[in-house]
């Protein structure tokens, strides 16, 4: 029996060493239609530590989002990636959004953007590159819901497949 107990553990212990927690790579994106404001309405969920690192690599900038550093060139640069990496597209032409803001919920950064006057009787299509984090990231996943006068539509974007469409 004294013997069996070390073996055991030695059977055993290697097991462990693949139970450690595996880091993934998702942010999750609702598209919404708010017929009393004629806009759509976009809330992106993506994880500050990523967000941070993007930042770091692509602009060189050393970014503290989500910390009492943090100024308000961090969010510029926040913005900015933004915009080269998630676009919307309505009736097949990609507009511009309103960066409306940021805030912060546990580990994650959780931004708000908009595209205002979109009148829902012209509204046809809805379509999202959602791009974020797939430049440092090959297994990056971008989830999107897109929610429009009553259809639904989701898509796992990825590094391959970067767009998504809500044909209405």
């Amino acid at each position: 029996m004294k013997i069996l107990k070390p073996v055991f553990l030695f059977l055993l212990l290697p097991l462990f060493a693949f139970t450690g927690a595996h880091k993934f790579y998702i942010s999750v994106t609702n598209v919404d239609y708010a017929e009393k404001d004629e806009a759509v309405q976009i809330i992106t969920r993506v994880f500050i530590d990523d967000m941070n690192t993007v930042l770091k690599e692509r602009y060189g900038y050393p970014a503290v989002l989500g910390t009492d550093e943090e100024s308000s060139v961090d969010k510029e640069f926040l913005e900015k990636y933004l915009r080269t990496k998630f676009l919307v597209e309505i009736n097949g032409k990609t507009v511009t959004y309103d960066f409306i803001g940021h805030k912060y919920d546990s580990d994650m950064v959780i931004c708000y953007l908009e595209v205002p006057n979109v009148p829902l009787k012209t509204l046809k299509q809805i379509g999202i590159t959602n791009e974020v984090l797939t430049d440092i990231y090959d297994d990056q996943q971008n989830v999107v819901h897109m929610k429009v006068n009553g259809k639904k539509k989701s898509h796992v974007l990825i590094k391959s497949r970067i767009k998504g469409m809500l044909n209405l």
